[in-house]
C-alpha cells in the first residue's frame, strides 16, 4: 500500500518537474529505526540531478538530467524517483540524438524509475551532524527492464532540507540496451551514475499538468 502511494505521488511530481523548466563495506540488512522530530515527514523534489559518465577512447560520454522527481518517506524508509530519458542533456547534440534514438529508445521507453527502501536509517542527530552513509535496495527500471539493485548513498539534514546523494554503476547490457558493433569498443561496459537530490519537507504540490 505504501509503495502504491509513492507511485501515485511520483506520478504527480514528475509532470511538475517537466513544467518547472560511496561507500565502505556493505552493512547487513536491518529494520529501519523509527524516526523522530524532523524525520517524521515526507521529503520530495521535482528538480533533482542525475549525471552519467563513461570514459571512451575517442570521446568521453557525459550527460545531465536536472528534472528528476523523487519522494522519500522517512517514516517507513521507502523512496522512489523517476526521470524522463529525453531530459538528459549532452554537450554534443549528435551524441544526444544517438542516445535517444539508438540506445535509450526514449520514445518507446520514456522513463527510468527506481523504487526501494533504506537498509539502515541514521538518527536525526547523525543526519544533522553531516552526510551519513546509507544503503538502499530496490528495483531499478531502465529500458523497460527491471533489476534488483543495492546501492550506496548519503543522507544529510540541512535545516529543513534533506540532501541525498548516490553514486553507482550501470551496465547497459543488463538493461538490454544494444550498442552497435561499430562503436562497441568506444563505449565502456559500465557507466558511472551520480545522483544529487535536494528535497523539501511535505508532500510535493502537483502544480504542473504537462506530460509526454
Amino acid at each position: 500500500m505504501k509503495y502504491l502511494l509513492l507511485l501515485l505521488l511520483l506520478s504527480a511530481v514528475a509532470p511538475a518537474a517537466y513544467a518547472q523548466t560511496p561507500a565502505a563495506t556493505v552493512p547487513p540488512a536491518s529494520a529501519v529505526a523509527p524516526p523522530t522530530g524532523a524525520m517524521l515527514q515526507r521529503y520530495s523534489t521535482a528538480s533533482g540531478q542525475t549525471t552519467f559518465f563513461s570514459s571512451a577512447p575517442l570521446e568521453d560520454i557525459e550527460a545531465l538530467n536536472s528534472r528528476v522527481a523523487a519522494i522519500f518517506d522517512l517514516t517507513s524508509g521507502q523512496l522512489a524517483f523517476s526521470m524522463y530519458m529525453r531530459d538528459f542533456q549532452f554537450k554534443n547534440s549528435l551524441m544526444q540524438e544517438h542516445f535517444n534514438e539508438n540506445y535509450a529508445e526514449s520514445e518507446k521507453y520514456p522513463r527510468a524509475r527506481f523504487m526501494g527502501k533504506l537498509v539502515t536509517m541514521p538518527t536525526e542527530g547523525q543526519l544533522r551532524a553531516g552526510p551519513q552513509p546509507v544503503y538502499v535496495q530496490g528495483v531499478l527500471t531502465i529500458h523497460n527492464v527491471k533489476r534488483k539493485v543495492r546501492v550506496p548513498g548519503t543522507l544529510q539534514l540541512r535545516g529543513n532540507e534533506l540532501v541525498v546523494t548516490s553514486r553507482f554503476s550501470v551496465a547497459p547490457a543488463d538493461y538490454k540496451i544494444k550498442i552497435p558493433a561499430l562503436v562497441r569498443n568506444n563505449i565502456a561496459k559500465s557507466i558511472d551514475v551520480s545522483i544529487i537530490l535536494d528535497c523539501q519537507p511535505g508532500q510535493a504540490n502537483p502544480v504542473g499538468t504537462a506530460s509526454r
